[in-house]
């Protein structure tokens, strides 16, 4: 496995709220991922981990302190900048899939690779790979609407794949469905993690993640409160 560091966080902190109504959402959190990992930030809601995730893919911007995605200082970034930054080196997985439902799965695969301006033969030659690697191989003409829940997810793994990100940042993933949809997703990505070598991050309190993830960040208002890799879990 690579020894490249995609994430670096150091010092970062995020805060809500002013005066008697402040809220300390991420306070001091530094902690660095390396290229093949699959972690997770877990803790009880209100923990910072989903805060945490969102500022580590650009999503929001922190008060204080420093992250570094793939070699890139995020703060240094304009807001088209981080645009487009998040378009070519992160891919996104959220608990309500996000799909666009007016695009059949195939489209909403493709539509990332469209902004990135990929040609259209390898458009398609990468749309039909990642079908076939979430098992919906014969199921890309499908709109949202008429797959299921766990199907849904599946086009979010291979939309989040299909742009090549340095890594995939997954936020509640398995929230939204039942026991053995959520598992078999499980597999598909940490299959991917191990053959491929993509990197996920997840944001989770599922115990299904967390028997699953290879090292677990603990987040407790806030703060880490303690890092395990596998052969300690």
């Amino acid at each position: 496995m690579s020894q490249k560091t995609v994430i670096r966080a150091e010092g970062v902190s995020r805060r809500f709220g002013k005066g008697a109504a402040e809220v300390v959402a991420v306070d001091q959190v530094s902690f660095s991922l390396m290229q093949g990992e699959f972690a997770a930030l877990v803790g009880p809601s209100g923990s910072g981990k989903s805060t945490l995730l969102n500022l580590v893919g650009g999503l929001d911007d922190a008060d204080h302190g420093t992250i570094e995605l793939a070699g890139r200082d995020l703060a240094s970034l304009s807001a088209s900048e981080k645009s487009d930054f998040r378009r070519d080196h992160i891919g996104f997985i959220f608990q309500s899939y996000n799909l666009i439902p007016v695009l059949s799965a195939a489209e909403n695969i493709e539509y990332i690779m469209l902004l990135q301006g990929v040609k259209g033969a390898e458009r398609r030659r990468r749309v039909n790979e990642m079908l076939e690697i979430v098992g919906l191989s014969g199921l890309g003409h499908r709109r949202p609407a008429e797959m299921s829940g766990g199907q849904q997810q599946r086009v979010a793994v291979a939309r989040a794949m299909a742009s090549n990100p340095e890594i995939i940042l997954a936020d509640e993933p398995t929230a939204n469905l039942d026991s053995k949809t959520g598992i078999a997703l499980l597999e598909t990505m940490r299959q991917l993690n191990e053959s491929q070598g993509v990197t996920f991050l997840f944001s989770t309190h599922d115990q299904k993640i967390i028997d699953r993830a290879k090292r677990l960040i603990w987040l407790e208002d806030g703060r880490i409160v303690d890092d395990q890799r596998a052969q300690t879990l």
